[in-house]
């Protein structure tokens, strides 16, 4: 006895087409209008090369889960059981084979490739000479130290996990930034600006960005340090360039 059919062959196979093809269009459009999927867009110079990065990866990630969804319904619909008969069986299919290794490496091969080329872009960094302003993150056991080299004799702020201390930053002025620590591996972590260094006893890492908007950013130690790991955290606050030698001046001044 055949099962009732509740949903139609053709009508199913036709839903399941249609979002595949609505999701593949996407790819044929810009990323402006595609949503930023968590993330603020324009924040950084950083997030203007990272994002559209991370907004690709989860548009192909879209298409092949839905290619892979079609594959999968398909011979469930079309190849259900109708009779008694013995299904012909098929082995050593060698273009299906080749077929589904071919494809995913040159999926991985492409995303390894766009990844590649904006890690560079974001990680390339000027000399101290020739950047707008320089400032020394160094992470400790468990809070952050900020050394503003702008001003004559330099000036630092130093946290606590009773007090996280602040990383002013001026709007639209680039800033290189040393990462290092004073006893073992930190993270470096600005989460809305999509940026993360490691900071490492005896290492000296670098990284520049532009900061696009004034507001305030939470950032914390992403990588397990000790005891207090949870605690290390700073609070970024974004100014405009007038407000930033305001405080530079202050800080100088004290």
């Amino acid at each position: 006895m055949r099962l009732v059919r509740l949903i139609p062959v053709r009508k199913a196979l036709a839903k399941v087409l249609v979002a595949g093809f609505s999701l593949a269009a996407l790819t044929s459009c810009g990323t402006s209008n595609i949503s930023g999927l968590g993330f603020e867009k324009n924040l950084t110079s950083v997030n203007d090369t990272s994002l559209p990065l991370w907004q690709w990866a989860w548009i192909a990630a879209g298409v092949v889960g839905v290619f892979t969804f079609i594959l999968i319904m398909w011979p469930v619909f079309r190849h259900r059981r109708k009779n008694d008969e013995f299904p012909k069986q098929t082995q050593y299919h060698i273009p299906t084979e080749i077929a589904y290794t071919l494809i995913p490496f040159i999926i991985v091969a492409v995303l390894f490739y766009f990844t590649a080329k904006d890690e560079s872009k974001i990680t390339k960094v000027t000399t101290v000479a020739a950047a707008a302003h320089n400032v020394t993150v160094n992470a400790i056991q468990w809070s952050w130290q900020f050394t503003y080299n702008d001003i004559g004799d330099k000036a630092t702020v130093t946290g606590t996990p009773a007090q996280p201390p602040t990383l002013v930053l001026p709007q639209g002025e680039s800033v290189r930034f040393k990462l290092t620590a004073s006893d073992v591996v930190h993270g470096f972590w600005i989460p809305a600006f999509m940026i993360q260094m490691q900071n490492l006893p005896g290492v000296e890492n670098h990284l520049q960005f532009t900061a696009n908007k004034i507001g305030e950013y939470p950032g914390r130690c992403n990588i397990l340090c000790g005891r207090n790991h949870s605690q290390m955290l700073f609070k970024v606050k974004v100014v405009s360039a007038a407000d930033y030698k305001t405080y530079l001046s202050t800080l100088k001044a004290a």
